[in-house]
């Protein structure tokens, strides 16, 4: 049977997603950092979008008294407690992100302090212009000294690395070429503790034939480099730099010398502690090894790390939790994100019946204005609604602490708020809580559940907070092992296998018990 080319007509459904959902699930994952950097580049592309200043948007607020952004969360746990009206002028088109309590901080104009009724018509030919205005304005106003001539160039100068700090001192002790060729090479090659990573020998292979480098050469000057500040810097081990401030004590300093010995000689032991054997190597009573192990955990193994300081990341949280009248209140941070609106005076230009080209390009930036804000207000909407239903379920953990959270999954929130748990995964993604007990992330309010002898279950995050409670609590002579803490946990009906305990144990940075061990 030969096959025939035909025309047929089938009908079916397929989903798709639009453009305007495909922005809103963008911006419901994005961070607070990254919806502003959007919503700096929506400003920019589209002149339909202007953002409020603080002048307006206080005028707006004292006007309006909305309490879109705040949900009180009852002590029985309502069933609903968020309020999605968003308030829109129609006649001005405005659309502005629900922010009630925006406080900003407005840019002073320079033009006010400086205009023609400050300046007077002539000056004196015997006076500068420094005699008569400050020669920093912003400085005087805000009562800070700036009399440095160099302020500009040192506002923004960089971190201190290990480098420039050594070069510093090394700089004042006049070194001949081939030294200070020496000291640059080992600098190169210490690590961000200081400790030296490269081969001193390289070093010797490396360096110009004129100059005839010595092996001994490259070791004076690393011994002296060690004796700088901090004292220890560029060793070669541990054993060399624990040794190097303990050699640099006063002599009449109490077991100096024994520790020198336990720590060229014995330092496995001692960090494997291994007290009796190491009581026995050196040949001194306890009362002496306690004063040893005390002298050498007063050292500082990694004194680089003195100096270099890494930059520090500032969080700005997405949603504030306060406690008012025995109340938990839930509310959006006002600072988190810029308020935009659609601004009116290019709105008026558009004419319902145009069809010109300005009229369509006027129309298309006006409908992408309302996408964009619409989209918004709904980011805004669904993180106060989720981690409004958070609180309610985790009203244990603000109220005592990580040992009273509840288990609770991501299925949990999409069912108590009727959205998809693929939704709730993206709208607690890199968005955080500011509680009375600290900044947390989303996420850290999801955890695992463990179940009971009883029937119950208990969080993870409890588990490991009891974990890390008896931990703290035990004897440092006989610190409890793996399957001592999952007894203790079965004794208050939580049964954990051992190997659950050594994971949390681990993800809580506690070593095993027999590194936990200490002398007293």
């Amino acid at each position: 049977m030969a096959l025939r080319p035909s025309i047929t007509l089938r009908m079916g459904q397929q989903l798709r997603m639009t453009p305007q959902l495909q922005q809103a699930i963008r911006l419901l994952q994005l961070s607070s950092l990254e919806l502003e950097v959007e919503i700096q580049e929506a400003l920019d592309s589209n002149f339909m979008l202007e953002e409020v200043d603080q002048e307006s948007a206080e005028s707006e607020d004292e006007d309006s008294a909305s309490t879109d952004d705040v949900v009180e969360v009852e002590p029985d746990i309502p069933e609903s407690g968020v309020t999605d009206e968003v308030a829109v002028s129609p006649d001005a088109e405005e659309f502005e992100i629900p922010n009630p309590e925006l406080d900003g901080e407005t840019v002073p104009d320079v033009s006010e302090q400086v205009s023609s009724e400050t300046l007077s018509d002539e000056l004196p030919v015997d006076t500068t212009w420094d005699d008569v205005f400050d020669e920093n304005p912003q400085a005087s106003a805000s009562g800070s000294d700036f009399s440095d001539e160099n302020y500009l160039e040192t506002r923004n100068a960089g971190s201190i690395t290990i480098q420039s700090h050594l070069m510093e001192q090394i700089n004042l002790l006049n070194l001949t070429q081939t030294d200070e060729y020496i000291a640059l090479s080992l600098i190169d090659g210490l690590d961000e503790n200081g400790i030296l990573q490269i081969d001193i020998q390289d070093i010797v292979d490396s360096a110009p034939d004129e100059w005839d480098v010595e092996l001994d050469e490259v070791e004076a000057v690393l011994h002296l480099i060690q004796h700088l500040d901090p004292l220890g810097i560029a060793s070669r081990s541990l054993q060399e730099c624990l040794a190097i401030q303990l050699r640099q004590l006063p002599s009449e300093t109490p077991s100096r010398d024994v520790a020198i010995v336990v720590v060229e000689q014995h330092i496995n032991l001692l960090a494997g502690r291994d007290y009796t054997q190491l009581a026995r190597k050196v040949r001194i009573k306890e009362g002496q090894l306690k004063e040893v192990i005390s002298l050498v955990q007063s050292l500082n193994p990694r004194p680089g790390s003195t100096i270099a300081q890494g930059t520090t990341d500032y969080v700005e949280p997405d949603v504030m939790v306060s406690k008012q009248n025995g109340r938990w209140m839930v509310e959006l941070n006002p600072k988190s994100a810029p308020r935009i609106r659609v601004n009116p005076e290019y709105s008026a230009l558009i004419q319902r019946g145009d069809s010109s080209d300005d009229g369509t390009q006027l129309k298309n930036h006006l409908q992408e204005a309302k996408w964009f804000i619409k989209s918004l207000q709904q980011r805004n909407d669904t993180l106060l609604r989720v981690s409004t239903k958070i609180v309610e379920y985790q009203r244990g953990f603000l109220e005592y602490g990580e040992q009273a959270m509840k288990p609770l999954v991501l299925n949990d929130i999409a069912e108590a708020v009727d959205l998809h748990e693929s939704t709730i995964s993206r709208v607690t993604t890199q968005k955080y809580m500011l509680t009375p007990s600290g900044l947390f992330e989303l996420k850290y309010f999801f955890s695992s559940h463990v179940s009971t002898n009883s029937g119950g279950e208990v969080s993870s995050t409890a588990i490991r907070a009891l974990i890390k409670k008896l931990v703290s609590e035990e004897n440092p002579q006989k610190p409890l092992s793996d399957s001592k803490i999952a007894k203790l946990l079965e004794a208050q009906n939580i049964k954990v296998a051992r190997r659950t305990i050594a994971k949390y144990r681990e993800l809580l940075l506690i070593p095993p018990s027999n590194e936990r061990k200490e002398l007293i």
